[in-house]
């Protein structure tokens, strides 16, 4: 007769198994790479010029940090749908390599670090800009949109748009027209981001009772919300010439990279219309594409600066 060992407890086995490695994937580093890039690049636009070394990096650990802790308690607050999602179920929270109690000390940790951080060192304005994209997609996007209403990413994308007011009023002490212009770049080119993944793995939102847009309204006013949503973003990427805040070389590369996201999201949404379905390999090359083009649009804005401005 054999007998059967009880498997153990999660909690009991998880400090043995966790390695610093699980600690640094609950951060999210390939999402916040992108968001750190935008950060540090506004810098060297306030700046018109490289900061003081010092700054620079405080700011991009302090950065890094507070969307890290984002991303933690984004993790913790989702356990319960992301082991039922492939993109999501190896996380350390969902797998039990991590327990909830202690991701959330880690979380807490790195997020009082940066504020404090930012507050001493770079300015309080630096610091209050970093708590609120971090508030705004712990608790407005996970906690309250997300599960709620397909409107989710369109206002819970905000958080996203944070960083470059970090990096701002991290050398400026303060926000002007510009920084802005920043925010609301991201703000709008966000849904054309997630949209395009959304479409790819709508199914298993479905599955989870997520409302994403393509789940709720389906393929056809998806990829007209995010066609939609490329035109402005394109706009949006040249005002800041209007307003001399940049030179020639920033808005020839806004309105060349500006016009090929806009020319994949006419092609997705052209597809669509005339019937066929909607495949991976459609929407793929949008979603990659658009985090290219957000990465090369701030960082010609800061060579653009250096030079023209």
């Amino acid at each position: 007769m054999t007998t059967t060992t009880p498997n153990p407890a999660p909690d009991s086995t998880m400090l043995a198994r966790a390695t610093w490695r699980d600690y640094l994937s609950l951060t999210k580093p390939k999402v916040i790479s992108l968001l750190l890039l935008t950060t540090l690049m506004a810098m060297i636009m306030a700046e018109r010029g490289l900061p003081n070394l010092w700054l620079f990096l405080l700011v991009g650990v302090a950065g890094y940090m507070s969307a890290g802790s984002a991303g933690v308690f984004n993790m913790i607050i989702d356990r319960d749908i992301d082991h039922l999602m492939k993109r999501t179920a190896q996380r350390p929270t969902t797998s039990g390599v991590i327990s909830s109690r202690n991701a959330g000390i880690f979380g807490t940790a790195l997020q009082v670090l940066s504020f404090v951080g930012l507050w001493v060192w770079a300015s309080p304005v630096a610091a209050l800009m970093s708590l609120a994209g971090f508030f705004t997609y712990v608790v407005v996007y996970t906690l309250w949109l997300k599960r709620t209403t397909w409107h989710n990413i369109v206002l819970g994308g905000a958080a996203g748009a944070f960083p470059p007011l970090v990096g701002w009023a991290a050398v400026t002490g303060d926000l002007n027209l510009f920084a802005w212009f920043l925010f609301a770049i991201i703000f709008f080119w966000t849904p054309v981001h997630f949209w395009a993944l959304a479409l790819m793995i709508k199914d298993q939102y479905r599955e989870v009772g997520i409302p994403m847009l393509p789940v709720v309204h389906g393929d056809r006013l998806t990829v007209e919300q995010t066609f939609l949503y490329a035109i402005y973003t394109l706009v949006l990427s040249v005002m800041p010439f209007l307003f001399r805040e940049v030179g020639p070389l920033y808005l020839v590369s806004a309105l060349i990279l500006g016009g090929y996201q806009l020319y994949l999201a006419w092609k997705l949404r052209i597809h669509v219309v005339r019937g066929f379905e909607v495949e991976r390999k459609n929407t793929l090359p949008l979603y990659l594409f658009s985090m290219l083009y957000l990465a090369i649009l701030f960082v010609v804005g800061a060579i653009d600066r250096v030079i023209f401005v």
